[in-house]
């Protein structure tokens, strides 16, 4: 095998497969990427067994064949080295030599035919999505997900695809039991000719977080698939399949307050409330971040205290009108919160100090949060 091809398209692979590759080394062949040279360019791909990506970059193959090397090695010699060219070159027992100007690396690769083959796709029953849209909503709901919680389904983000003749519409829920987080939005015009349909899929939060990455990169707009057990994603030369996590995700709707005449409401700067909320988190326990919030006519307190510290105390103004009402949250959970709305206002409405707190962004009815409190 042998080829030239740009070091910033080579390292542009090196960088998105970064995140996929699986890091405890339970499979030799699993910290390592496939590099497979072709007529057509090189084909770089990764996988950890749940999650698989690919791609095809520009290269001058000379050589075809194929070989798998250490994805991190590979990154690190590529990020030190300057732009233009770089030659692959594969020798007798797998090894790859790479060089750029006057640098040389021989690096120890294991061969191509050993490594785990990603799924076999059809391109057929992929449904186009806007790219903004969707990266919209997974960072309005990826924050939620459960991180390595003990129960498996919580780790996973809820996605529902509605397609019908007039719209497509894509909700996404993330939850760990303690906030939840629902942005639905209409992602294309029409559903196209077929029938309508109702796709549930759970995906691991690691793929969110892959798609969240790929979509960033602007460059044009995804395809989206479910199959029985897989999940597909295709944009612009790239394909990401993930395995779809099994189990019964948690009735979000029960969890989410309706709205009621009754619930006490109030409305706040979004950027003041952060701000203030970082303030006097610093002297909040370490573990819960515990931060006491105060109603009154006019007016939000903020309190936090520490026995080891000391105590902090702001106030801030805020359309409030209902009786003074005392409650108590984990700061982090608020402000991961205020941290994914874009709109100046943000608005709270609760029942009483141990009812649920919903969350909303006034003029953005596709997204709702819910907080739980604690008591302080």
């Amino acid at each position: 095998m042998k080829l030239r091809i740009s070091r910033d398209e080579l390292l542009t692979a090196l960088q998105r497969v970064q995140g996929v590759v699986e890091k405890r080394n339970t499979m030799p062949q699993l910290s390592n990427i496939l590099v497979e040279a072709k007529p057509e360019g090189v084909d770089v791909t990764a996988t950890d067994l749940e999650i698989g990506m690919r791609g095809l970059y520009k290269a001058t193959v000379q050589e075809p064949g194929a070989i798998t090397l250490s994805a991190r090695k590979v990154f690190e010699i590529l990020k030190e080295l300057p732009a233009g060219e770089v030659e692959l070159t594969v020798g007798e027992n797998n090894w790859a030599t790479i060089r750029s100007g006057k640098s040389q690396f021989k690096i120890v690769g294991l061969p191509g035919g050993d490594y785990p083959a990603l799924p076999s796709i059809e391109r057929e029953g992929l449904t186009p999505l806007t790219g903004s849209g969707l990266l919209e909503l997974i960072r309005k709901t990826l924050f939620a997900v459960g991180d390595n919680d003990a129960r498996y389904i919580l780790n996973g983000l809820l996605v529902t695809l509605l397609v019908s003749e007039k719209k497509t519409t894509l909700r996404l829920v993330g939850t760990d039991g303690h906030r939840l987080a629902l942005a639905e939005q209409e992602l294309a015009s029409a559903g196209g000719k077929e029938a309508a349909k109702e796709i549930k899929a759970i995906i691991p939060k690691k793929a969110a977080f892959e798609m969240r990455r790929l979509l960033e990169e602007g460059d044009g707009d995804p395809l989206i698939g479910f199959t029985k057990n897989l999940m597909i994603f295709r944009k612009s030369g790239l394909l990401l399949t993930s395995r779809l996590m099994e189990g019964n995700y948690p009735n979000y709707q029960q969890v989410i307050p309706k709205e009621k005449d009754q619930y006490k409401q109030v409305s706040v700067d979004r950027l003041e409330m952060e701000g203030a909320l970082r303030r006097v988190a610093v002297l909040s326990r370490d573990k819960t971040n515990a931060v006491k919030l105060t109603l009154a006519p006019g007016k939000m307190t903020l309190f936090s205290s520490n026995p080891d510290f000391g105590e902090a105390t702001e106030e801030l103004s805020a359309q409030y009108k209902g009786e003074a009402l005392t409650t108590g949250f984990n700061a982090r959970y608020l402000l991961d919160v205020l941290g994914v709305m874009d709109g100046e206002a943000v608005s709270l409405q609760m029942d009483n100090p141990l009812s649920p707190c919903l969350v909303r962004e006034p003029g953005n009815a596709g997204f709702t949060c819910v907080v739980m409190p604690i008591k302080v």
